[in-house]
């Protein structure tokens, strides 16, 4: 996505939170929609996102099932006439960061926006898949550039797909 981010230090800047669900292979996504369907992931995104501004790119926007209630929907988007009762439109971070107020964000993908954003992201909250699911959308994991700490685990290992959430700070 061309949608551009300045590194700057902004003192304006609102708390930033990564909020995704990754496979052990890398995979977010397939078909343009989470490849698993796991209970307590979505209870625990619900909790996160609640009471912010959720970023979000326009395709990730178009695959939730509505509004999600109690939450600001911040779209970004390169077409310049795309609008959505509810979502309001910004066509770069910049953008986006103005239009949040201060209030916090939390980027909820696609990709292209998990990447733009990581490196203004004060913190992600990450589910980790604990195997290897095809898709076709897949993203690095965050701790491979060496710029984060582990600051909470908590171990899922039951049912068909084990899981774990974990919690990272900047370090």
């Amino acid at each position: 996505m061309g949608c551009g981010a300045r590194q700057s230090s902004r003192m304006d800047k609102p708390p930033i939170t990564i909020v995704i669900a990754r496979a052990q292979n890398g995979v977010i996504g397939r078909d343009g929609k989470l490849p698993w369907h796991i209970s307590a992931d979505l209870k625990r995104f619900k909790a996160l996102t609640m009471g912010s501004a959720m970023v979000m790119g326009r395709k990730t926007f178009e695959s939730l099932p509505g509004l999600l209630p109690g939450r600001r929907h911040i779209v970004l988007t390169r077409d310049l006439s795309w609008q959505a009762a509810g979502a309001e439109v910004a066509h770069d971070a910049d953008e986006a960061l103005t239009l949040s107020n201060g209030e916090e964000l939390s980027v909820i993908g696609g990709a292209d926006l998990f990447r733009l954003f990581l490196p203004l992201a004060d913190r992600v909250e990450l589910t980790e898949v604990l195997a290897d699911v095809p898709g076709d959308t897949v993203i690095d994991d965050p701790r491979s550039s060496g710029d984060w700490r582990e600051t909470f685990r908590e171990e899922h290992p039951e049912g068909d797909l084990p899981f774990r959430f974990v919690s990272l700070e900047r370090a």
